[in-house]
Protein backbone atom coordinates (compact mmCIF):
# COMPACT_ATOMS: atom_id res chain seq x y z
CA UNK A 1 0.00 0.00 0.00
CA UNK A 2 1.12 3.52 -0.75
CA UNK A 3 1.08 6.35 1.39
CA UNK A 4 0.96 9.71 -0.90
CA UNK A 5 0.23 13.29 1.12
CA UNK A 6 -0.29 16.43 -0.54
CA UNK A 7 1.15 19.80 0.79
CA UNK A 8 0.52 23.34 0.28
CA UNK A 9 0.91 26.42 2.97
CA UNK A 10 -2.79 26.60 4.51
CA UNK A 11 -4.33 23.16 3.75
CA UNK A 12 -7.73 24.83 2.51
CA UNK A 13 -7.46 25.21 -0.69
CA UNK A 14 -4.61 23.09 -3.14
CA UNK A 15 -4.05 20.14 -1.04
CA UNK A 16 -7.66 19.15 -0.32
CA UNK A 17 -8.71 19.49 -3.52
CA UNK A 18 -5.44 17.16 -4.52
CA UNK A 19 -6.03 14.84 -2.35
CA UNK A 20 -10.25 14.40 -2.87
CA UNK A 21 -9.29 14.08 -6.52
CA UNK A 22 -6.58 11.25 -6.22
CA UNK A 23 -8.50 9.30 -4.01
CA UNK A 24 -11.16 9.50 -6.21
CA UNK A 25 -8.94 7.16 -9.07
CA UNK A 26 -7.76 5.11 -6.92
CA UNK A 27 -9.29 2.37 -4.86
CA UNK A 28 -8.24 2.33 -0.63
CA UNK A 29 -6.80 -1.04 -1.16
CA UNK A 30 -4.26 0.94 -3.60
CA UNK A 31 -3.62 3.57 -1.25
CA UNK A 32 -3.82 6.00 1.37
CA UNK A 33 -4.04 9.70 0.15
CA UNK A 34 -4.15 12.69 3.12
CA UNK A 35 -3.21 16.34 2.99
CA UNK A 36 -1.05 19.13 5.07
CA UNK A 37 0.40 22.51 4.82
CA UNK A 38 3.26 24.02 5.64
CA UNK A 39 1.64 26.50 7.52
CA UNK A 40 -0.77 26.16 10.86
CA UNK A 41 -3.16 29.01 9.82
CA UNK A 42 -6.31 27.28 9.41
CA UNK A 43 -5.71 23.96 12.08
CA UNK A 44 -8.78 21.99 12.28
CA UNK A 45 -10.81 23.89 9.75
CA UNK A 46 -12.67 22.38 6.33
CA UNK A 47 -11.42 23.38 3.13
CA UNK A 48 -12.25 26.61 1.73
CA UNK A 49 -15.72 26.82 0.53
CA UNK A 50 -14.36 28.05 -2.89
CA UNK A 51 -12.53 24.12 -2.77
CA UNK A 52 -15.38 22.43 -1.72
CA UNK A 53 -17.76 24.00 -4.55
CA UNK A 54 -15.46 23.27 -7.14
CA UNK A 55 -14.94 19.48 -5.86
CA UNK A 56 -18.98 18.94 -5.50
CA UNK A 57 -19.22 20.87 -9.10
CA UNK A 58 -16.59 17.78 -10.11
CA UNK A 59 -18.92 15.26 -8.30
CA UNK A 60 -16.31 14.84 -4.98
CA UNK A 61 -17.00 15.73 -1.43
CA UNK A 62 -13.93 16.96 0.67
CA UNK A 63 -15.85 18.62 2.80
CA UNK A 64 -15.17 16.35 5.80
CA UNK A 65 -11.57 16.75 5.42
CA UNK A 66 -9.60 19.29 8.52
CA UNK A 67 -6.61 21.02 7.83
CA UNK A 68 -3.35 19.90 9.76
CA UNK A 69 0.02 21.07 9.24
CA UNK A 70 2.88 19.38 7.90
CA UNK A 71 5.01 17.95 10.74
CA UNK A 72 8.63 15.65 10.49
CA UNK A 73 6.91 12.81 11.16
CA UNK A 74 5.05 12.38 7.91
CA UNK A 75 8.12 11.55 6.49
CA UNK A 76 8.28 8.48 7.88
CA UNK A 77 4.08 7.84 7.22
CA UNK A 78 3.84 8.97 3.71
CA UNK A 79 5.84 6.97 0.82
CA UNK A 80 5.47 10.50 -1.62
CA UNK A 81 5.05 13.59 -0.64
CA UNK A 82 3.45 16.55 -3.64
CA UNK A 83 3.95 19.90 -2.56
CA UNK A 84 1.78 22.61 -4.71
CA UNK A 85 4.74 25.30 -5.15
CA UNK A 86 8.50 25.93 -4.64
CA UNK A 87 7.81 27.73 -1.47
CA UNK A 88 6.31 24.71 -0.24
CA UNK A 89 8.52 22.83 -1.17
CA UNK A 90 10.99 24.78 0.19
CA UNK A 91 9.42 24.60 3.76
CA UNK A 92 9.30 20.69 3.36
CA UNK A 93 12.63 20.17 2.71
CA UNK A 94 14.28 22.47 5.19
CA UNK A 95 12.60 19.52 7.71
CA UNK A 96 14.22 16.64 5.74
CA UNK A 97 16.85 14.60 8.02
CA UNK A 98 17.80 12.74 5.18
CA UNK A 99 18.50 12.53 2.15
CA UNK A 100 15.50 9.81 1.62
CA UNK A 101 13.70 11.97 3.49
CA UNK A 102 13.68 14.81 0.45
CA UNK A 103 13.90 12.18 -1.84
CA UNK A 104 10.32 11.80 -1.29
CA UNK A 105 8.89 15.45 -1.92
CA UNK A 106 7.76 16.52 -5.80
CA UNK A 107 6.34 19.02 -6.90
CA UNK A 108 3.37 18.16 -8.17
CA UNK A 109 3.13 19.63 -11.86
CA UNK A 110 6.67 18.09 -12.66
CA UNK A 111 4.13 14.93 -13.50
CA UNK A 112 2.72 16.75 -16.31
CA UNK A 113 5.55 19.04 -17.13
CA UNK A 114 8.36 17.18 -16.27
CA UNK A 115 11.66 18.99 -14.55
CA UNK A 116 9.74 22.62 -15.15
CA UNK A 117 9.13 23.12 -11.57
CA UNK A 118 5.90 25.06 -12.50
CA UNK A 119 3.59 26.07 -9.52
CA UNK A 120 0.11 25.33 -8.77
CA UNK A 121 -1.23 28.84 -8.13
CA UNK A 122 -2.65 29.39 -4.59
CA UNK A 123 -6.22 30.81 -5.93
CA UNK A 124 -7.29 31.54 -2.18
CA UNK A 125 -7.35 35.48 -3.03
CA UNK A 126 -8.38 35.01 -6.54
CA UNK A 127 -12.12 34.36 -7.86
CA UNK A 128 -14.03 30.84 -8.81
CA UNK A 129 -12.44 30.67 -12.03
CA UNK A 130 -8.84 30.52 -10.26
CA UNK A 131 -10.15 27.30 -8.31
CA UNK A 132 -11.63 25.25 -11.56
CA UNK A 133 -8.30 26.24 -12.71
CA UNK A 134 -6.41 24.54 -10.29
CA UNK A 135 -8.64 21.67 -9.76
CA UNK A 136 -7.84 20.67 -13.80
CA UNK A 137 -4.25 21.18 -13.05
CA UNK A 138 -4.62 18.83 -10.14
CA UNK A 139 -6.59 16.48 -11.90
CA UNK A 140 -4.47 15.85 -14.79
CA UNK A 141 -1.27 15.81 -11.97
CA UNK A 142 -3.46 13.05 -10.27
CA UNK A 143 -4.15 11.13 -13.55
CA UNK A 144 -0.75 10.67 -13.77
CA UNK A 145 -0.25 8.99 -10.37
CA UNK A 146 -3.19 7.18 -10.51
CA UNK A 147 -2.16 5.40 -13.47
CA UNK A 148 1.83 5.30 -12.28
CA UNK A 149 0.35 3.03 -9.13
CA UNK A 150 -1.51 0.80 -11.33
Amino acid sequence: MTKILMVCLGNICRSPLAEGILKSKLSPDTAIVDSAGTANYHSGSQPDRRSIAVARKHGLDISKQQARQFIVEDFDDFDQIYVMDQSNYQNVIKLARSNSDAEKVHMILNLVHPNQNFDVPDPYYGGDRGFENVYQMLDEACDIIAENLD
